[in-house]
């Protein structure tokens, strides 16, 4: 029997790009339109991933700007990140990267498990980055991608396991997973 392993996941992004939302479908399975704006929330799940079981807390933080001091504690016991900007926002997307850009001076020049994810596909009218603008960029962090509409809950249980399986990639555990772009 596989020995349950306990993982921290901080997701980071500019502010209303949908952390909370994406955060709250994959835990709680349900959509949260009207939030307040989070401080700092923590959250735990229990999810099996290629028969592995873990037990993951998610730091689900306050939304960050250009200007965000990048707090320590997100560098501290952190397993992996999921870096988010909304799919409806070029604001988002330059920001995510000063995340990113800050992420790395916290942590060194240590490998970390990234998960770049595009958020609110739902909303085609509004969509302003491409889903290939999105892929290049986390190729160019050598960071996995996807795109997620926490609404429509399509993929919020695929970023998180994805994520999982990028961790494990590099601590020499799991197969390489794919990037896959699909616009519905």
């Amino acid at each position: 029997m596989p020995q349950l392993k306990s993982r921290k996941i901080a997701i980071l992004g500019y502010r209303s790009v949908g952390k909370s939302s994406l955060t709250i479908q994959f835990v709680e399975g349900q959509f949260v339109d009207a939030y307040d704006p989070t401080i700092e929330n923590t959250f735990t799940k229990m999810i099996s991933v290629n028969g592995q079981d873990y037990h993951l807390q998610l730091v689900d933080t306050a939304g960050q700007d250009e200007y965000s001091i990048f707090p320590q504690t997100y560098s501290i016991d952190i397993n992996g990140y999921i870096l988010i900007y909304s799919v409806t926002s070029h604001k988002s997307f330059e920001v995510v990267k000063v995340i990113h850009e800050k992420l790395l001076d916290m942590v060194g020049n240590i490998q970390v498990p990234i998960m770049l994810v595009g958020n609110k596909k739902d909303l085609h009218m509004e969509r302003v980055i491409s889903c290939e603008e999105g892929k290049a960029l986390a190729e160019s962090w050598n960071a996995a991608f996807m795109e997620s509409s926490a609404k429509e809950n399509q993929t919020a249980v695929e970023v998180f396991k994805r994520t999982i399986v990028e961790m494990e990639k590099m601590e020499g555990g799991a197969p390489q997973g794919r990037t896959s772009c699909s616009v519905m």
